[in-house]
């Protein structure tokens, strides 16, 4: 079984070598987030769905060279602009690689990552407690129908809000757009969770906050 992991990984590694976009690699083992996100679905996750989001988002760009320049970012902050033909395509691939590129930074293994003083401070300013933030990021995880995010943003003046997105959408896109970046994001597709918390995305939510990596979120609240 490990000889076969080793050679799809390889494989993998090989397709998306020469590709415009490309899988990210983990900063930190499949089991390193146990017990609250097991190895199998951290595996499955990187490597079956992310996988296929960054392969179908370069199948759709290849007959198109002149977007063969253009980062992730441009690309789903302009949908619109894009050929009719793979809008679709990039707005739903290219949104997975960006949204799951964020949330695998945005992990890391229980107790190495605590929030600092400064962002559990602007967290109780705008929510009034940590506590009553986590209860609404929890109540637009949970509320999303179906198949979708939830997220912390930050707008330009530096205001916290939280919202949801359906699918892969996320809030660079124009449609969605209208209180600033993410700075914390969570799955909450079944994919992310269903193998261990089968039907009960509650309790998933509620273990998230045990892998959370707030230095990356105070990075991205204060950069």
């Amino acid at each position: 079984m490990k000889q076969i992991i080793v050679t799809i990984a390889v494989w993998l590694a090989a397709m998306f070598a020469s590709a415009q976009f490309t899988l990210p690699t983990l900063g930190f083992g499949y089991g390193a987030l146990e017990p609250y996100i097991d190895s199998t679905t951290m595996y499955i996750h990187l490597n079956n769905h992310h996988a296929a989001y960054v392969n179908n988002l370069n199948n759709a760009l290849s007959k198109y060279p002149k977007l063969q320049n253009k980062d992730l970012n441009s690309l789903i902050s302009n949908i619109n602009a894009l050929p009719a033909d793979i809008r679709t395509a990039v707005r739903n691939n290219g949104g997975g690689h960006y949204n799951h590129s964020l949330f695998w930074n945005l992990l890391a293994p229980e107790g190495t990552s605590p929030m600092s003083a400064r962002l559990e401070k602007k967290i109780t300013e705008t929510f009034g407690s940590v506590d009553k933030f986590k209860a609404e990021f929890e109540k637009a995880a949970t509320t999303r129908f179906g198949s979708g995010w939830a997220w912390l943003l930050v707008d330009k003046k530096g205001k916290l809000s939280i919202m949801s997105t359906p699918n892969q959408d996320n809030p660079l896109m124009k449609e969605v757009k209208e209180k600033g970046k993410p700075v914390l994001a969570l799955d909450v597709w079944e994919h992310a969770y269903y193998l261990k918390y089968q039907s009960k995305r509650a309790a998933y939510i509620k273990s998230f906050w045990k892998v959370v990596n707030w230095k990356e979120v105070d990075k991205l609240v204060f950069e």
